[in-house]
């Protein structure tokens, strides 16, 4: 894996490290790309365990030392970042270690919303539950993990916490009803982007949306947004800027029609690649994700990324990219980040190896509420094929675990709770349909 342009370490001591890291980054993108079998939780830890011991080295080396950043820490950095991603696809989501993968993303999507001055509360909503959700888990972290790993990611939530906060306050800005308009300009903008970036451009799509942007535009009074006592509302000179970048967006795209040029072409279908690869993951996730892939789409990302120079791309003969070709981009590379963020949250508690069965589970789940919903069946009968695939799945047990080439995964008790949720509803069904049957006996008799 490619690590960024940084300096050698300069003492000895950190150099071994480096070695030592660079050949665990290599065990670890060894066992990512090995599909043949399971990750195992005991392959994780093991790792884990080594990477802890180099850090801990590393510390003893700098105590007291003014630290500049070499290569050991970019090494580092992709260890944890890959050990982060294994206790997600080992179904430990709730330890800390975990949570260090999802402060990257968050992290990375706050400075792009902080750097556009385009959201809105929806966007920071989400994440602002998130980070709540992470708060938790570091006040419960298990002591035997590295208290370096803890105060890392308790620095980095911090300062997640601190952007957030700084992005809440300039919607505070905005007096009602501006943020409801606000908001629908931001999904119309985003919108425009969409469309700008699909494989064939739709003029008629993008125009519906600038009609929508210039509905807005007319409710405006002497170019302002009033109130119903004509008073100018807050935050109207904010808004009005957005109204006319929506404006302006919408002819930029209708001109271009989503053509980007030659000297920008190879990197803009590279991140759309990355766009629909994740497109597609975030609707398959539940069977066909394995947490640790996201490894390689974030680091194609990072690197195209802060291959920004104040902030736009250059071309060969160091031009800077037009404002059309740097606004498709930065949304490509802030809608994949999205995805990815969207795919880690979504990481079930479930070791890998019990996915399937946690999945089928989950649609089990899914088909008896409707069922139930839907009146319920009308006779006991009818769940037979239900019960059949519980019992079928209960019967994989031994001495009430899962087991997995005589390996327990992680995630018994989500599972087991799973399967306790659908013999319930099964249940709840049986009796349901028991008591239509009794009454029918009464009405005919």
């Amino acid at each position: 894996m490619e690590t960024p342009a940084m300096p050698m370490p300069k003492d000895e001591r950190e150099q071994a490290i480096l070695d030592k890291l660079s050949a665990i980054r290599d065990q670890l993108l060894l066992l990512k790309r090995d599909r043949t079998k399971y990750i195992r939780t005991q392959d994780v830890i093991i790792h884990y365990e080594e990477v802890v011991e180099q850090v801990k080295e590393l510390n003893e080396i700098r105590k007291g030392e003014k630290v500049t950043e070499t290569r050991v820490d970019r090494v580092l950095e992709s260890c944890l970042q890959l050990l982060s991603l294994f206790f997600m696809t080992i179904g430990r989501t709730q330890e800390a270690p975990a949570a260090y993968a999802l402060t990257s993303t968050i992290k990375r999507l706050l400075d792009h919303l902080t750097e556009a001055n385009l959201y809105s509360a929806k966007d920071l909503n989400s994440m602002a539950h998130t980070l709540s959700q992470l708060d938790k888990v570091m006040t419960a972290a298990d002591p035997s993990h590295s208290p370096y790993i803890i105060e890392l990611l308790a620095n980095r939530l911090e300062l997640c916490h601190r952007s957030l906060d700084n992005l809440k306050k300039r919607l505070d800005d905005l007096q009602d009803p501006l943020q409801s308009i606000h908001e629908k300009l931001i999904s119309i903008l985003r919108s425009m982007s969409l469309a700008n970036t699909k494989a064939k451009f739709s003029a008629s799509e993008v125009q519906r949306l600038q009609t929508q942007a210039k509905e807005i535009d007319e409710s405006r009074v002497n170019g302002n947004f009033v109130g119903p006592d004509g008073e100018v509302l807050r935050g109207s000179e904010r808004v009005s800027r957005l109204v006319d970048v929506c404006l302006k967006w919408s002819e930029i795209v209708l001109e271009r029609q989503g053509v980007i040029p030659e000297a920008f072409k190879s990197r803009y279908e590279q991140l759309v690649s990355i766009r629909n690869e994740l497109d597609k993951l975030s609707i398959t996730q539940a069977w066909s994700l394995r947490e640790t892939d996201l490894y390689d789409y974030q680091r194609e990302l990072d690197k195209i990324d802060e291959s920004r120079v104040d902030g736009n791309w250059l071309d060969d003969q160091g031009k800077p990219a037009e404002l059309y070709v740097q606004r498709t981009l930065l949304y490509l590379i802030r809608r994949s980040y999205g995805y990815i963020y969207y795919l880690m949250i979504s990481s079930e508690p479930v070791s890998e190896a019990l996915l399937p069965i946690y999945n089928q589970l989950q649609t089990l789940k899914r088909c008896l509420i409707e069922v139930k919903d839907s009146g319920g069946v009308s006779s006991v009968r009818e769940l037979y094929p239900y019960s059949m695939k519980l019992n079928s799945i209960d019967n994989m047990r031994v001495d009430g675990k899962f087991m997995v080439g005589g390996d327990i995964p992680e995630g018994q008790g989500s599972v087991s709770a799973l399967l306790a949720e659908c013999y319930d509803l099964t249940y709840e069904l049986k009796v349901m349909a028991a008591e239509m049957e009794e009454s029918e006996k009464d009405g005919s008799s």
